[in-house]
């Protein structure tokens, strides 16, 4: 297999995928200054080469994978013939070694415990906790209020997370655990991206110094609630105090810093993901009035005059299709890599020991052999509407929470929060956005590149 970005050879794997070379890059750093200017139009420009491109990230071999048979591969293989790389100082640094980043048995039992703390039976416990803090939301807002959607779900989803995982109204201090997140998004992006990426650990750097600083600030909150439900309580319905009672098979208990870390680590999936996917939401939706009608509709016949809850949410297959949509245009995580180990193969052809291969929602979501008219926000591609057949969408066509073993364990949390959130909002208004464009921000997530600011209509009384 040629994996020297910038060569001449074009091979081809045993089930008839080409392994074409990818742009040329430059001594030392290979294609990382392309990669680190704009991560997604990188990726959607290898996609356009073929379904497997070879590349460099920095000095290293890397591939591209596009296709969902390969992409496939490479999400069943990760704990077999695939490793979890190391995804950097501001990564760890965040989220320490948590069931995101731990490897082999270590992750098998992190995995094992904190499993059952998100198993549908609980989050139908937490179901009426999304419900009220919307309906709090909703009725504070006011027709003809101008609001910032991305301050606005950010606060929602924060509350929902902080009342979720620790079983508490507020954070000591939320807004500066909010700004702490918002700092270390950035960070992680900008040296995930970045001559930060081939940086040993310990050279010190502004953003390193960044990251150490907001992490200290979140470190800190979560001790204080961890010592506060130690010193309370033994029973509660919250995900910490599941945390703090799990066992794995020898019996022992989860570590502090084991929970700091899954706390972190559930804290960021519950909020920050959720968060950015609503946001995206409410911009399509805006931009897309047939859709948002369609959405009014459903929510209409299937409501009636009642807030939703977790009942609910199998009934609501547009507004589920809405977020599917949405996530589809928009992944809130927007690449995934994994290393090769000895014996990995893609499409029947061996890959190199130690080779960096690379897929990305982006890429592979926006690929019109997959999604008809792939840049258009059409929730009826999920095949919602009676009389209208669905796209048929290959499986790891879409894979917005992973896939394989390694698949996101908050994915069922994080669909019935959007969905339960968006039919609360969208049930008693519509948002109206001003005119611009939004541009997506790869970093941690994909974010907004700015203030997303709109008027609040009201829909019905």
């Amino acid at each position: 297999m040629t994996t020297q970005a910038g060569s001449a050879a074009v091979e081809e794997t045993a089930d008839g995928h080409t392994i074409v070379p990818g742009p040329r890059g430059v001594p030392l750093l290979g294609n990382l200054p392309e990669f680190g200017k704009d991560p997604l139009a990188f990726f959607e420009r290898l996609r356009e080469r073929g379904d497997v491109v070879s590349w460099r990230f920095g000095r290293g071999p890397a591939l591209f994978i596009a296709h969902p048979d390969t992409i496939g591969e490479l999400l069943t293989q990760v704990e077999s013939t695939f490793d979890q790389p190391d995804l950097g100082i501001a990564f760890r640094t965040l989220l320490g070694n948590g069931v995101v980043v731990a490897k082999g048995a270590d992750w098998r039992r992190k995995r094992s415990l904190v499993q059952p703390s998100v198993r549908p039976k609980q989050v139908r416990s937490y179901a009426a906790t999304m419900a009220e803090c919307a309906i709090a939301l909703a009725d504070r807002w006011t027709d003809g209020q101008h609001i910032d959607i991305k301050k606005e779900m950010a606060a929602l989803t924060q509350l929902i997370a902080v009342r979720t995982i620790f079983g508490v109204d507020t954070a000591a201090d939320a807004e500066a655990i909010g700004r702490a997140m918002d700092v270390a998004q950035r960070e992680i992006g900008a040296e995930f991206s970045g001559i930060g990426a081939l940086l040993p650990d310990w050279v010190p750097t502004p953003g390193r110094a960044r990251i150490k600083r907001a992490t200290a600030v979140i470190d800190a909150e979560v001790a204080r609630v961890v010592a506060r439900h130690r010193d309370g309580e033994t029973e509660r319905p919250d995900l910490l105090s599941r945390l703090l009672a799990a066992r794995d098979e020898t019996g022992a208990h989860l570590s502090d810093q084991e929970i700091r870390d899954e706390t972190v680590t559930l804290y960021i999936g519950g909020h920050e993901t959720t968060s950015s996917t609503l946001v995206w939401a409410w911009h399509l939706l805006s931009r897309n009035p047939r859709v948002r009608d369609a959405l009014g509709e459903e929510l209409d016949r299937v409501l009636g005059d009642h807030e939703p809850g977790f009942d609910d949410y199998a009934r609501l297959t547009y507004t589920q299709a809405v977020v599917k949509e949405t996530l589809r245009l928009y992944p809130t995580i927007w690449l995934l890599t994994g290393v090769a180990r000895e014996g990995a193969t893609l499409g029947g052809m061996p890959v190199e020991p130690g080779t960096r291969v690379w897929s990305s929602q982006w890429a592979t979501h926006r690929d019109g052999r997959w999604f008809g008219d792939p840049e258009e926000f059409r929730p009826e591609r999920w095949g919602t509407v009676e009389g209208e057949a669905g796209d048929d969408i290959p499986e790891y066509a879409w894979f917005p929470f992973g896939g394989g073993p390694r698949v996101c364990l908050g994915t069922r949390f994080a669909m019935v929060e959007a969905v339960l959130i968006l039919a609360v909002l969208a049930r008693r208004f519509r948002l109206d956005l001003g005119p611009g464009e939004i541009r997506p921000v790869p970093s941690l997530t994909l974010q907004p590149d700015r203030e997303v600011l709109a008027t609040v209509r009201t829909r019905r009384t």
